[in-house]
């Protein structure tokens, strides 16, 4: 159960974090309403309080986060910009969540 609940928490960090960015990138490059920065801080803050939620290392946190973060990417990818993902890119991503579960999840890690 650990494993699911690191995880999925794990992948709304990511959204928060991708969403924090997207609504900026809008502003900037689509020239969308500057109004989307607010909901954008407000993305990035959530994204920075659940970074908090896990109980190990910081460090150790952010490294596992990070291969969560290239499977949601790859999701965003094809969901949003709507761009086939091919078998590398699939391959990448699952080599990306093993690593995260390597380091997650590795008996009796220093906290």
């Amino acid at each position: 159960m650990e494993f699911w609940k690191v995880s999925g928490l794990f992948v709304l960090t990511a959204i928060a974090e991708m969403l924090g960015c997207y609504l900026p990138w809008l502003v900037l490059k689509q020239d969308r309403s500057a109004w989307l920065l607010l909901p954008a801080a407000v993305s990035l803050g959530l994204f920075a309080w659940l970074l908090s939620l896990h109980p190990t290392a910081s460090g150790r946190t952010y490294a596992a986060y990070g291969g969560v973060y290239i499977g949601v990417a790859l999701i965003w990818l094809r969901l949003v910009d709507g761009v086939t993902l091919t078998r590398w890119d699939m391959v990448g991503g699952a080599m990306a969540f093993a690593g995260m579960a390597v380091i997650m999840f590795q008996p009796d890690a220093a906290h």
